[in-house]
C-alpha cells in the first residue's frame, strides 16, 4: 500500500544479484568484535581465576593472608573449604578458601 509496486519488485532482485562475498564482509566486523572481545576481556579473566585457584591450593599453615573482607591474619588450620585465620593473638576467625585475596610476604605482620 505505502510501497510502489516498481520497488517491490526490484528489491528482490538486487538481494539475489549480491554474492557470497558481500555476506560475509558484512559479518567480519561481528567476527573481529568478538576476537577483540575474547583478547581483550576473556583471556585475561580466565587467567586471573587461574592463579587465583593455584594460589589458594598452595595455602599452608603459617601463611600471612589478607580476605575479601580486608582481615589480616596468620593461617592456623587448614581445611578442605575453610581455613582458620588468627587476626589478634587469641582471635581466630574461620573463613573459606576463596575468600583469601592475597598472600602477604612472611613477616609482614608483627
Amino acid at each position: 500500500m505505502f510501497i510502489s509496486s516498481a520497488f517491490a519488485q526490484t528489491a528482490p532482485a538486487a538481494a539475489a544479484g549480491g554474492d557470497m562475498s558481500s555476506s560475509l564482509m558484512s559479518m567480519l566486523p561481528l567476527v573481529l568484535m568478538f576476537v577483540v572481545l575474547y583478547f581483550v576481556m576473556i583471556r585475561p579473566q580466565m587467567k586471573k581465576q587461574k592463579e587465583h585457584r593455584s594460589m589458594i591450593e598452595a595455602l599452608a599453615k603459617g601463611d600471612e593472608v589478607v580476605t575479601a573482607g580486608g582481615l589480616l591474619g596468620k593461617v592456623t588450620k587448614l581445611g578442605d573449604g575453610y581455613l582458620s585465620v588468627e587476626i589478634a593473638s587469641g582471635v581466630e576467625v574461620q573463613v573459606q578458601r576463596s575468600a583469601v585475596v592475597q598472600v602477604l610476604p612472611k613477616g609482614t605482620m608483627k
